[in-house]
């Protein structure tokens, strides 16, 4: 039984923190990763190192990629086992509707497609009976580049970032929305706990006790980004909550789901349905000519982020277009929509009710699509501050108990300490391997992706092992050396990583900062370099000896 109210609260936010925190900490980086996926994309892809595009014409491009565009192998055989009956060939299925994303950090064009099949579901539930395909192409030419070569940013970092790319039954999103959910209660007792919250942001004591710096680190950092972690565990339950912590409109409710969707197409205009009958497609490009001008009217002139296809190839179909609405925090398209046989204007998407703009603003809040390059560095240092903060609370745990534990023999604070050196040595170890692994690995090697993939989950492994390995010091009260040795490694592989670049690429930091500009990988470069700098100085740090008076101890008052 705790004494008072604020060792319930110490008690809740140390324990939920540590056995949420190691998702939280994954969530924490690889969002910070994220607000510049689409240049670690540009890094590991040599081939889309060029400047962003614009949407490119459909009538004079488009049109002929789409043309070439099958379903694609992967979502063939995905479909076939929900299907009754084998598929027909991939060359006969008709494409019914099709998309074409970029934003304004996108050299290349996202593309993909939907195919009808007349097969019939094994689950009578099941009303999805299409068959995907995707390409990212070139938008300056339509050639698709090759299909195994993995988007790192934004097909593996930003997924890690909500997922931890556990995708059975969408089981990392939920423990991410589970550690969000902690996070908000973390924050709440935090502040209960730490009534001189002010002084606190002052004090840093970096030359105390290990345990004394760290908690003064803790602290800090906690109070410095207090904003930054509350908004971003709140919008990313907001974005998230429809889709997976309420599916109700999926589940018991999709029978009025569905009904609400042909309700609102009569209230659009925009057909739910085909109406089978065959029907030409007018030019798109006029269309998009027609959408801009009409943005321009509204002083919201931009490019075109995303163009849509419903019902192709019939009197129904339609075109929407959207806005890349990167002039502005909210997330908002401003869709204007044309029927597709005639180019007839069909709706403007009028401005949202007070609670969709909230919704709006709160998404684009945490998505940043926005063109604003030192809010987005900002981002970043949040996220950096919130990897510090958790990571200091890992280890003032362990630093407050391991005297204790050793007297008992206990092995808690062994496991403890282990998993925090794979959680934060181990995790950015994995990371700057995934890249050494991009530039090391022939370009024509099969499955090139997958390797990339499993050097990232095999650094990690060993990272985990060696942890395990060298924790027994920890037991006897001392230091676990694997976090002065992980760093060492992770300095070598950040400088191996940017001299790579350059043998493979050619391009070096002289030429991409100086002799032909080039931001994207500059950037990227430089942060390697950066965190090799901040890994040399860690464990050189880690490496000395500190003798500790007896007198100086805490003697587990942290909270005081």
């Amino acid at each position: 039984m705790l004494n008072s109210f604020r060792q319930s609260m110490a008690w809740v936010h140390t324990w939920f923190g540590l056995v949420l925190g190691f998702v939280l900490m994954v969530a924490f980086f690889f969002g910070a990763l994220s607000v510049f996926d689409r240049e670690i994309d540009r890094w590991a892809i040599p081939e889309t190192r060029f400047e962003p595009q614009p949407m490119p014409s459909y009538d004079n491009l488009l049109k002929q990629v789409f043309a070439d565009l099958k379903p694609h192998p992967l979502d063939m055989a995905a479909t076939a086992e929900r299907v009754i009956g084998d598929l027909p060939a991939p060359d006969t299925m008709p494409m019914v509707s099709l998309f074409a994303y970029t934003t304004h950090r996108d050299p290349v064009l996202r593309i993909g497609a939907e195919f009808d099949i007349p097969n019939k579901p094994k689950d009578p539930s099941d009303d999805h009976l299409h068959v995907h395909g995707w390409a990212t192409i070139d938008p300056r030419t339509g050639a698709a580049l090759p299909d195994d070569q993995l988007k790192i940013g934004s097909n593996w970092f930003y997924p890690m970032h909500y997922s931890l790319q556990l995708n059975w039954k969408s089981l990392g999103i939920y423990v991410v929305g589970l550690a969000a959910l902690i996070m908000l209660v973390a924050l709440i007792t935090g502040v209960i706990m730490h009534r001189k919250i002010f002084k606190e942001f002052f004090t840093f004591r970096p030359k105390k006790r290990t345990q004394r710096s760290t908690l003064d680190l803790h602290n800090m950092t906690g109070v410095v980004a207090l904003p930054f972690h509350f908004f971003f565990a709140f919008t990313g339950l907001v974005i998230f909550a429809a889709y997976y912590y309420f599916p109700v409109s999926g589940t018991l409710l999709k029978p009025l789901h569905d009904r609400h969707e042909v309700i609102e197409a009569e209230h659009t205009g925009l057909p739910h349905e085909e109406a089978g009958v065959p029907a030409e497609l007018a030019s798109v490009d006029a269309m998009v000519a027609e959408a801009k001008r009409i943005w321009a009217e509204r002083d919201m002139a931009g490019e075109v982020g995303l163009l849509m296809i419903e019902h192709l190839g019939d009197a129904n179909g339609y075109v929407s277009i959207y806005r890349a609405g990167s002039d502005r925090v909210a997330l908002v398209g401003e869709g204007i929509h044309f029927k597709a046989s005639s180019g007839e204007l069909l709706r403007e998407e009028p401005p949202s009710d007070p609670v969709g703009a909230v919704n709006e603003f709160l998404t684009g809040l945490h998505l940043q699509h926005f063109e604003h390059w030192t809010l987005r560095w900002l981002y970043v240092a949040g996220g950096l501050l919130g990897c510090i903060c958790i990571a200091t609370g890992f280890v003032f745990f362990v630093e407050k108990r391991k005297q204790d534990h050793a007297k008992r023999g206990l092995q808690g604070c062994r496991l403890v300490d282990a998993m925090a050196v794979t959680t934060v040595t181990g995790m950015v170890l994995a990371a700057v391997g995934m890249l050494v692994a991009n530039r090391l690995l022939p370009e024509n090697l099969p499955g090139r992706g997958d390797w990339e993939q499993w050097t990232f989950w095999g650094v990690w492994l060993l990272s985990l092992l060696h942890a395990l390995w060298r924790s027994a010091p920890v037991a006897l009260a001392r230091s676990n050396p694997a976090w002065r040795e992980q760093c060492w490694v992770l300095a070598v592989a950040c400088v191996a990583a940017v001299l790579l670049n350059w043998i493979t690429t050619g391009d070096h930091l002289l030429k991409t900062m100086l002799l032909d500009p080039y931001w994207a990988v500059a950037g990227v470069d430089l942060s390697l370099l950066a965190c090799a700098l901040i890994s040399v100085y860690t464990a050189r740090r880690l490496a000395r000896t500190v003798e500790v008076k007896q007198g100086s101890r805490i003697g587990g008052v942290a909270y005081e």
